[in-house]
C-alpha cells in the first residue's frame, strides 16, 4: 500500500527528515513514535505531497511526486490542529469540503459515515456549538468523503479529553476492522497501544527502530510516568491519597498528579479514581 525509500527533507541546514526507508501493508496500522522534534509531523507531510522532499514515495503503486493527484486520491488526513469555520452548520461544512474533493454528500456512504460517526444528530448545528470530540469526528468524516483506503492521523487525540479519547480511538479501531490502512504520529503510549499493530520509533529524523507496541514499552523502560488532571485542585489531595494508598508513587505536580505506573496497567490508576468518585478530566503519558 505505502513504500517510502530514503525519505530525506532538509530545511536550510537542519535535516528533519533523514533517509527514512519503510513499508505499509494495506489494513495495517504503523504508528510513527517519537517525541517533539523527531521528525514525525514532517515526514507525513512529505506522505501527503504537501512539500517537496528527496527520495521516494509511492502511495498504492503511484508515486506522490510523478503521480501526486492519483496518490492523493487514496488517502485521507486528519490534521492534529483543526480549524473550520464556526458560522457553517456542520451540513454545509460537509458540502464544502465535498466540493472541494469533487465529491458529494449525498451518498448512501455519507449517511452511514454521520451515523457511524455520531454526527447525524449535529448536522444542523453550526460548528461552534461542538465539542473538541465531535469537531474531531467531523474532521474524521470529512477525511473520509472520498471512502479513502488510506488515513494518515497526526496526533489524532492530542487534543482530546480522556471520555473523547476513548470513544475516537474506538472509532478509528472500527475502521481499521473495514480494513483502512492507518499511518498515524504519536507520543501518548495508550493510543500506540489502542491502534498501532507496528510502531516506527524515530529520533532526529531517523528511523531507529521497528516493533510491536509491546516492545515499545520495553524499548522505553519498565516504568512510564502518567500525569493525571483532575476536574478541579480540590480533588488532588484525596486522589494522592487514594493512589498512594493502593501502592502507586503519586505526587502532586502543578495542576496535576504524576503517578508512575507498568506501560501495559497505565488505565488502573484512573479506574481507581473513578471508583472513588474523584474526576479525572485528562491524562498524559511520558517515558521516564
Amino acid at each position: 500500500m505505502v513504500r517510502v525509500q530514503d525519505l530525506t527533507k532538509r530545511f536550510g541546514k537542519v535535516t528533519a527528515v533523514d533517509h527514512l526507508t519503510f513499508d505499509v501493508e494495506a489494513g495495517e496500522s504503523v504508528a510513527l513514535w517519537g517525541e517533539n522534534g523527531a521528525g514525525k509531523t514532517t515526514a507525513l507531510r512529505c506522505l501527503l505531497g504537501v512539500i517537496p522532499f528527496e527520495g521516494t514515495v509511492e502511495l498504492g503503486g503511484y508515486s506522490s511526486t510523478n503521480e501526486g493527484k492519483a496518490a492523493r486520491h487514496l488517502m485521507g488526513f486528519l490534521p492534529q490542529e483543526i480549524s473550520f469555520h464556526d458560522d457553517m452548520t456542520v451540513r454545509e461544512t460537509l458540502i464544502f469540503y465535498a466540493r472541494l474533493r469533487k465529491t458529494t454528500t449525498e451518498t448512501e456512504h455519507s449517511a452511514g459515515l454521520l451515523q457511524r460517526l455520531g454526527l447525524a444528530s449535529y448536522i444542523d448545528k453550526e460548528v461552534r456549538d461542538l465539542s473538541g470530540g465531535m469537531k474531531q469526528r467531523l474532521a474524521l468524516m470529512i477525511a473520509l468523503l472520498s471512502d479513502p483506503p488510506l488515513l494518515i492521523l497526526d496526533e489524532p487525540t492530542a487534543n482530546l479529553d480522556v471520555r473523547a479519547r476513548e470513544g475516537f480511538l474506538s472509532l478509528l479501531n472500527e475502521l481499521k476492522e473495514l480494513g483502512k490502512t492507518l499511518i498515524f504520529s504519536s507520543h501518548r503510549l495508550e493510543e500506540v497501544a489502542a491502534l498501532a499493530e507496528r510502531v516506527l520509533v524515530m529520533e532526529a529524523g531517523k528511523l531507529v527502530s521497528q516493533c510491536t507496541p509491546l516492545e515499545l514499552g520495553n524499548y522505553l523502560g519498565n516504568q512510564t510516568m502518567l500525569k493525571l488532571y483532575l476536574a478541579g485542585d480540590e480533588w488532588i489531595a484525596p486522589a494522592v491519597k487514594a493512589l498512594t494508598g493502593h501502592g502507586y508513587l503519586a505526587e502532586q505536580n502543578g495542576t496535576g498528579i504524576w503517578v508512575q505506573v507498568v506501560p501495559l496497567e497505565k488505565a488502573k490508576p484512573i479506574s481507581l479514581l473513578t471508583e472513588a468518585g474523584i474526576p479525572v478530566a485528562d491524562f498524559q503519558l511520558e517515558s521516564s
